[in-house]
């Protein structure tokens, strides 16, 4: 994948390429950039920021921006209308949603694919609650 350096600098190629990324836990990777082979030249990236074109990226379903999440309804398969997403809850293990509105209270869903069954770009979002997470 291509991206730009910014701020650019007078002694290095404005637009590199990732070669690896290595994720070191939820918050950080450890990235090589093309053109990038010492410690020197990787210092000299300290405070850059890296620019990239959206369909260039990789994410999975449920990588989605938390203000394009907050207000979507919630539609679990086998409870129904559980309400809509009024926060998105950071965990180490993973996102939460916190679903609220519907018949149920308050409904904690974690943010994993054996609940997410589909995030569609309109209409409720669909899920499969895990047994226990709502009182029926």
């Amino acid at each position: 994948m291509q991206v730009a350096l910014t701020p650019p600098a007078l002694d290095r190629d404005r637009f590199v390429s990732v070669e690896v990324v290595s994720a070191l836990d939820d918050d950080s990777a450890r990235v090589r950039f093309s053109g990038c082979l010492s410690i020197a030249d990787a210092e000299g990236l300290v405070g850059c920021l890296v620019l990239a074109h959206a369909e260039d990226l990789e994410l999975s379903e449920l990588d989605i921006a938390f203000d394009e999440l907050i207000g979507r309804a919630v539609e679990d398969v086998r409870y129904g209308n559980l309400g809509s997403i009024r926060e998105v809850m950071e965990t180490p293990a993973n996102d939460v949603w916190v679903v609220d509105g519907g018949g149920y209270g308050e409904v904690l869903l974690p943010v994993i694919p054996q609940v997410v069954d589909e995030i569609s770009p309109a209409g409720p979002i669909t899920v499969r609650a895990l047994d226990g997470l709502i009182e029926a």
